[in-house]
């Protein structure tokens, strides 16, 4: 079954726990975490995900959108987070397996992201030592609301290629401009969860944006 992710990041942050409330269909509950130098903006950091933490039960994908990941790896885990997300592109590979080896010892789940430029053979070293998740970004991450980019998904087939040759229980991940159209086809590539920010804060009833996209 797909799994749907709201990211809160398309929330309405003064009333944060309300929308959490909204999304409680959902699946897993995706929390985007910038830094203002791996990607332009800033969003929230360990505090904001202590306080969700305290406040629901569902999953908490993390995803690190931060310079030198490994850094920040043990305070999100403390904080509550039940997957980390690094990006590839955040630090050389040895720090990415290093940060990967932290999510181990402290119990998390463990990910890895791919920027569109970033080409899909770039995840086997990861498959082959066992992660939980393959993220691929479908849009240029650091800013909501931006178009699903269209070329990504023959990465995301090639991807699933991968994670059935050398990770069979891996869970491949979509991010960026997924809406009730573009989710068939994330999932006709292989795609088995789905994060959607815009298409579901911005629907009237999240909980029928949630039932479309799982449809």
């Amino acid at each position: 079954m797909v799994k749907i992710a709201p990211s809160i990041l398309s929330a309405d942050f003064c009333h944060l726990g309300r929308d959490i409330e909204r999304v409680s269909s959902a699946d897993w509950l995706h929390v985007d975490v910038m830094d203002g130098m791996f990607v332009p903006n800033i969003s929230i950091g360990v505090p904001v995900v202590q306080s969700i933490r305290r406040h629901t039960g569902m999953f908490l994908d993390t995803h690190l959108m931060v310079e030198k990941p490994g850094r920040y790896v043990e305070a999100f885990a403390k904080a509550g987070a039940d997957l980390l997300s690094v990006h590839l592109e955040a630090d050389m590979p040895p720090a990415i397996h290093a940060a990967l080896d932290q999510m181990e010892a402290l119990g998390v789940k463990k990910g890895v992201v791919l920027r569109p430029i970033t080409a899909a053979e770039a995840v086997i070293p990861y498959l082959k030592r066992g992660i939980d998740l393959v993220l691929v970004m479908t849009v240029e991450p650091g800013f909501g609301g931006q178009s699903f980019m269209a070329d990504q998904l023959p990465k995301i087939t090639a991807i699933r290629g991968y994670i059935d040759q050398y990770c069979s229980g891996c869970d491949l991940e979509v991010d960026g401009g997924v809406n009730s159209e573009t989710a068939r086809l994330c999932v006709a590539a292989g795609a088995n969860v789905l994060v959607a920010g815009s298409a579901v804060y911005g629907a009237a009833d999240p909980a029928a944006a949630i039932a479309s996209l799982r449809a």
